[in-house]
């Protein structure tokens, strides 16, 4: 009796063991693919998801701007046509003024083109492709490599002077902007407004009335830098 029980006894040891070890393999497996899909969510889709989240500013090093990007309100864009200022409205789209700053704090705009130009109706410019002529074909695809989505209230208003984000669709904000030459309030409720010229309206009818083929300016308007203030 005693030998059947032992070899009895030591297999059903064994078995629990092997199960014990397969549950816990399972489960380790279960969350590790939890974890995996979870920390797979790059930063900047977390902030492009979440619209209350503010892009993440870095302070310029070399200290030409504001130590403290959230207290910069203007920027003063530098153009081989001349200069012209905005002034950004925080409270109608945060997240659009904390990008805009971002990318001109890194030099992101320093070099590319208003590549876009309609007479009568606004400037564009902030693609990344244009500051390479030999990629003219893809002028106005271009961006930062992410998007972010809309901040459209019914105070986001087209009105001459403002600058808005310009977009392929909704929630598909990057880089590219445009400056409104005229009053463009028809287009109200599709842009993201985010801020508008306070000086240097007169540059940017400069640029508006430079002769363009295709509604690309014949003669490239360039964006040499941006001082933010």
């Amino acid at each position: 009796m005693q030998k059947i029980f032992l070899p009895t006894l030591c297999a059903i040891i064994i078995a629990g063991g092997v199960f014990w070890l397969v549950a816990h393999h399972s489960q380790r497996n279960t969350t590790s693919q939890n974890d995996g899909l979870t920390i797979a969510v790059s930063t900047d889709q977390n902030q492009i998801q979440n619209p209350n989240q503010p892009v993440q500013v870095e302070t310029n090093p070399n200290g030409t701007t504001s130590s403290n990007p959230q207290k910069i309100m203007n920027a003063t864009i530098h153009t081989n046509k001349g200069d012209f200022t905005i002034e950004f409205n925080r409270d109608l789209a945060p997240n659009a003024v904390a990008n805009f700053v971002k990318l001109a704090q890194s030099g992101f705009y320093d070099g590319t083109k208003f590549h876009r130009v309609i007479k009568g109706f606004m400037d564009q410019g902030g693609d990344p492709l244009s500051k390479d002529d030999s990629q003219s074909a893809r002028w106005g695809t271009g961006g930062p490599g992410y998007q972010f989505p809309d901040e459209i209230t019914p105070n986001s208003k087209n009105d001459a002077g403002t600058i808005a984000m310009a977009n392929s669709g909704p929630n598909t904000n990057g880089s590219q902007f445009f400056v409104n030459a005229v009053a463009n309030n028809f287009l109200d409720g599709k842009y993201v407004v985010f801020g508008k010229v306070t000086a240097g309206m007169d540059i940017v009818i400069a640029i508006n009335g430079v002769p363009t083929q295709n509604d690309r300016p014949l003669n490239s308007i360039v964006i040499e830098s941006i001082t933010l203030h």
